[in-house]
């Protein structure tokens, strides 16, 4: 994307700072026109003044307060073609194809008026000739500061109306090249858009109401049925919506109204006042452009824009199928596009966390199904052993008191081998106690070495549990034994201590 927002060349430090004040550039991408010129030319009467801005007497030269407020308000395919373009579906009704075509891309068909505006442009810009003195540069400057900014009156001769300075003129800085989707549907399929200046949640609540009311517009035609597309959010609580209209044969028979015819209808003048009414701001066409269009709107740049940036887009052009590339003029449009793309972004994370809520739900419902698979394997296998079991039961009972039959025997001899090659130490039972080995070992060693934990055999541990017990047992045995003995020796104690007692008695 090429965007030239620089700094005008060639702009003077007296210029620019006397400009600014005035509130030129913040009058830009208004569309209010203030009566009268913002300029006061008029022959100076005394030249003896202090400077060309001096005093209010005697000024040769000066500045109105509504400077700066005009704006052009025409943008091109930034109205035209790019309003179609956005997000929404293109413009290409054959009635406006000339226009668009023709007035947008081709050259205007006039050649000396176009010369003749180019030749006053330039002289607005270069060297006017309107005071005759040092104050023509200035005035220069300050053609080519609102030529840069896209908005203004540029006064060159006083025989000669001023230039008007729109957006769309060649020096206008603000500008940039975007691209857009091309809609892939077909004339056939009918498809009209209507914008309203409606919140979308309305429009859904008042969808049948808004179905009956344009049926009305189309006069109440009983074969004409209007269906509704799709509706979408758009910026500023608008809301666009997609609509056809069914007709209906007398032999049964029914197709869609083309989207050219339909819109035609609603471009007449009394059926747009009705559709106003309704709250439409905007209506067109939504069918795709014919490689003879794309040609023509690709080899001409818009007016304004310079060729290199024009061909720059073309090779940028990440998409050359599905995108062209379209003109934003002024930051009007280009707020316009950020708008809708902040809509789009906001549309495409509701979708993304809708869809994040049916996955985590998917996933949900797999874990349950997973689990019930497992639960129900579990009981069939189950269910086939209680089977098998029911059916030996009534096979031993059937055969009940018949002899060995040679079947029965022959299959009794297979198992008696399969059971004898199994349990053989050498066949299959003696590998299978080395692999079951070595995996326990691989185990043992590969969770001592990664984790560094000891594991043991539940017979060891069990063992071992019952060995610990039994010392227990020993130690509360040998601790009592020691109480018992504590007690007798305190018996003897006391005892000896009576005796000796008696016994000094006596002597003494």
């Amino acid at each position: 994307m090429a965007f030239n927002f620089g700094a005008p060349s060639g702009t003077s430090g007296t210029a620019a700072a006397t400009a600014a004040p005035a509130g030129g550039f913040g009058g830009f991408g208004t569309t209010s026109t203030t009566a009268g010129s913002a300029f006061s030319f008029s022959a100076p009467t005394n030249t003896g003044t202090t400077g060309l801005f001096g005093g209010t007497q005697n000024k040769g030269f000066g500045f109105g307060t509504g400077f700066g407020t005009t704006t052009g308000t025409s943008t091109g395919l930034g109205t035209g073609l790019g309003t179609g373009l956005g997000f929404g579906g293109f413009n290409t009704q054959q009635q406006q194809q000339q226009t668009t075509l023709g007035g947008l891309f081709s050259q205007p068909t006039q050649a000396p008026t176009q010369s003749n505006q180019l030749i006053n442009t330039a002289s607005a810009l270069s060297a006017p000739t309107l005071l005759g003195d040092e104050r023509d540069a200035i005035l220069a400057k300050w053609n080519q500061l609102q030529a840069f900014w896209g908005t203004g009156k540029g006064y060159f001769n006083n025989n000669i109306p001023p230039v008007e300075f729109t957006q769309e003129n060649p020096f206008c800085r603000f500008k940039a090249v975007g691209y857009s989707c091309m809609p892939s549907n077909k004339d056939e399929d009918g498809l009209v858009v209507l914008v309203f200046n409606k919140k979308e949640t309305e429009i859904r609540s008042q969808q049948q109401q808004l179905v009956e009311s344009l049926h009305k517009v189309l006069g109440g035609n009983q074969t004409l049925t209007v269906n509704v597309e799709g509706t979408k959010t758009l910026p500023d609580d608008q809301t666009e919506v997609v609509i056809y209209v069914v007709e209906r044969s007398p032999n049964g028979t029914s197709r869609r109204v083309p989207a050219t015819t339909l819109y035609a209808h609603f471009e007449q003048a009394n059926i747009k006042t009705q559709l106003q009414q309704l709250g439409v701001t905007l209506s067109m066409t939504r069918t795709e452009l014919s490689p003879a269009q794309i040609k023509q709107l690709l080899q001409n740049p818009p007016a304004g824009v310079d060729p290199i940036i024009w061909e720059q887009a073309k090779v940028d052009n990440p998409d050359s199928e599905k995108l062209i590339p379209v003109p934003m003029v002024g930051f009007k449009e280009l707020l316009r596009r950020l708008k809708v793309q902040d809509q789009m972004t906001k549309q495409h994370q509701t979708r993304l966390d809708i869809i994040s809520e049916d996955i985590s739900e998917l996933q949900k419902n797999q874990t349950t199904s997973v689990a019930k698979i497992a639960q129900y394997k579990r009981k069939l296998m189950d269910l086939s052993h209680r089977t098998l079991q029911v059916l030996i039961k009534q096979e031993i009972q059937r055969k009940s008191g018949y002899a060995i039959q040679a079947d029965e025997e022959q299959l009794r001899v297979q198992l008696d081998t399969i059971q004898g090659e199994l349990n053989a130490p050498t066949q299959f039972k003696g590998r299978l106690n080395e692999l079951m080995s070595q995996i326990r070992m691989q185990n043992h060693f590969g969770a001592v070495r990664s984790e560094e934990r000891y594991y043991i055999d539940a017979d060891l541990l069990r063992e071992i549990k019952q060995h610990l017990k039994q010392q227990q047992e020993g130690l509360s045995h040998l601790i009592s034994i020691i109480k018992d003995d504590l007690e007798d020796i305190k018996l003897v104690e006391h005892g000896l201590n009576e005796t000796i007692h008696i016994r000094g008695g006596v002597f003494s």
